[in-house]
């Protein structure tokens, strides 16, 4: 081999070598509905705008996800505080916001999941009324609701099957809250269909879940719970740790996104796809040059 041949080979493999190493790609996990579909595409984005190679993993089930996060195939998604609490790690005593959040980080860190701060968006169950009905005009709290039913003033009020048979549901709230609202009062059926009957007039309250978009598309007013029954479900950036030892900017940037989360805020969002049809990517696309976070 020629001088000059070896010297052109000796350089290539130099720079070959003082290349950087391609990190692996940021696994994105979501569960199979639209505040998760939307959770996902915003967090892909958002770390594809910061440099990170994405690799987007969305539509799963809550445990297939919850246990490929654990197995290692998924880094990143966004879970809710009372779902770890309650469904998966079993905890049925009743915990403050701070207090669910707190165990709930310390529960799955043994698990090599680390939670990040938590957003001030609460996609916990929730009861209400169409805000311009007069029947309910005086009822802003579930304990005025509960003083309507002791009142012999009851309101019929849909809801869906699991949430009758529920302890963190109806039979829980009506010990909570001391009132009766009988087989009568009741009406049963699909979750998505509770809003729809409420919209129509078809009820007087409705369950709902409370980041849903329909609960400003349809004008809907949520009744404060409170005495704090229902559990919180604070929505978290949960990261494997591993992967965040490996990339220890994700913690800035998730925190960022986590922090610009509010009910209303996904609300709004929730609501630009299922009431207006707007692409996820785009409303994603849309929140994040509105937000400042890109």
């Amino acid at each position: 081999m020629k001088l000059s041949s070896r010297i052109f080979a000796i350089t290539a493999l130099t720079a070959l070598w003082a290349m950087p190493v391609q990190a692996k790609p940021i696994v994105v996990g979501g569960k199979n509905y639209t505040e998760q579909l939307l959770l996902a595409e915003v967090t892909a984005q958002l770390l594809k705008q910061k440099g990170f190679e994405v690799d987007k993993r969305d539509g799963l089930g809550s445990q297939v996800l919850r246990d490929a996060q654990i197995g290692g195939q998924i880094d990143v998604y966004w879970e809710y505080t009372g779902t770890s609490l309650v469904t998966y790690n079993k905890i049925s005593e009743r915990l403050s916001a701070k207090d669910t959040y707190e165990r709930v980080k310390e529960l799955d860190g043994k698990l090599g999941l680390t939670w990040l701060q938590p957003s001030a968006a609460n996609n916990t169950y929730a009861l209400a009324v169409r805000a311009d009905d007069p029947k309910t005009a005086s009822v802003k709290t579930l304990s005025d609701l509960a003083a309507a039913f002791n009142a012999k003033k009851p309101l019929s009020i849909a809801v869906n099957a699991e949430f009758s048979g529920r302890p963190d549901g109806l039979p829980g709230l009506q010990t909570t809250y001391g009132f009766k609202a009988g087989r009568a009062n009741l009406k049963s059926m699909d979750s998505g269909l509770t809003y729809q009957a409420l919209r129509d007039s078809q009820v007087d309250a409705a369950l709902v879940f409370a980041t849903d978009g329909r609960i400003q598309a349809f004008k809907f007013r949520v009744l404060t719970d409170d005495k704090e029954f229902f559990p919180n479900y604070a929505a978290v950036p949960v990261v494997r740790s591993e992967a965040l030892k490996a990339n220890p900017a994700l913690e800035a940037t998730l925190n960022a996104l986590s922090g610009k989360l509010s009910d209303e805020v996904l609300q709004g969002l929730n609501a630009k796809v299922d009431v207006d049809k707007t692409p996820i990517e785009e409303v994603a696309r849309r929140f994040l040059a509105e937000s400042g976070l890109n």
